[in-house]
């Protein structure tokens, strides 16, 4: 893949709630495939689902109301829903990490369902190499 082709890009529940309320926190390649025009971006609703857990559970604080929050964030991020179909399910329990966080594999089978690029931060998820990556450093 040539560096100007357009990329299909999944983000992870913290790369899309930084590219919202944090921007500061995307490493500069990040912030540039996340702004560039011609890039597809992706949110999967696991990561709403993620993000609201991390509300509940104060390790996340949000500016607004959950509800809100979510659809003021839907309504501003340019991407599309990688809806969790049936195969994404099947995969997620498929794949292998050394932790069993649910939204990962979530999000792991999403991109390999989608063909998508996973945009992430998450040290095990980089390590693993189970999709094809975007990390944040």
């Amino acid at each position: 893949m040539g560096c100007n082709e357009p990329l299909k890009l999944l983000l992870d529940t913290h790369i899309w709630l930084w590219s919202v309320a944090d921007p500061a926190k995307l490493s500069k390649r990040v912030r540039t495939a996340v702004t560039r025009a011609e890039n597809e971006l992706w949110v999967s609703p696991i990561s709403v689902w993620e993000l609201l857990v991390l509300v509940e559970r104060r390790r996340v604080r949000l500016d607004d109301e959950p509800r809100k929050w979510v659809a003021e964030a839907i309504s501003h991020t340019p991407a599309q829903e990688a809806v969790l179909t049936f195969e994404v399910a099947v995969r997620s329990r498929e794949i292998m990490l050394a932790h069993p966080d649910p939204a990962d594999r979530f999000l792991v089978a999403t991109a390999l369902v989608y063909d998508l690029t996973l945009v992430t931060a998450d040290d095990s998820l980089i390590e693993a190499k189970l999709c094809p990556l975007l990390a944040n450093r």
